[in-house]
């Protein structure tokens, strides 16, 4: 990524975690470079362009906790990403929806959907299943963390919604476990 949409994307970030989405403009981020707003579309283009680097940017963030490393239990790496991503929601709150808002848009968008790929091929999920058993747990992993941040989630019955996310990370090991048993 070239250094100059890096510090554009990295600043509309920050001000999204700052001040929320709705603050975010081409004028307000310009003002945070320095910068003109015309001068922001060469690195940028427009505000449904800068949305989508900053999806790029979440992926990318996310991409770079996550411990890939050879010779991780898929049954580690795969509770290690729903951790992450979590920790991504709370780091930015403002900004995460977007990953269930757009859809992926730069080169590390998809990191997500492949990292969960090399997990469940890992697990031995036949390849048929893994789609749709990458589509379930994502959609699991990104929903239940906005909801969480944006408070859309009714409260964790135990009153401690960390322990809860726990024990359905728990949960998504054994769904995983199950359909390479059934294949």
């Amino acid at each position: 990524m070239d250094d100059k949409r890096r510090l554009i994307l990295d600043q509309a970030l920050a001000l999204v975690d700052e001040r929320g989405l709705a603050a975010m403009s081409m004028r307000a981020v310009a003002e945070r470079v320095g910068l003109t707003s015309m001068a922001l579309y060469p690195y940028v283009g427009g505000k449904d362009a800068l949305l989508d680097g900053l999806v790029d940017l979440l992926h990318h963030e996310l991409g770079s906790v996550v411990d890939e490393g050879e010779g991780i239990d898929w049954r580690r790496r795969l509770v290690a990403l729903g951790r992450a991503v979590r920790q991504l929601a709370y780091a930015h709150p403002g900004a995460f929806p977007l990953l269930l808002n757009r859809s992926a848009a730069g080169a590390s968008a998809s990191w997500l959907t492949a990292a969960l790929r090399g997990i469940l091929h890992d697990a031995g999920v036949p390849d048929t299943q893994v789609p749709r058993l990458g589509r379930m747990i994502a959609a699991f992993l990104l929903g239940h963390t906005t909801g969480e941040v944006t408070g859309g989630l009714p409260a964790a019955a135990s009153g401690d919604p960390a322990a809860e996310f726990e024990a359905d990370l728990t949960d998504l090991v054994r769904l995983v476990e199950v359909a390479v048993r059934a294949s």
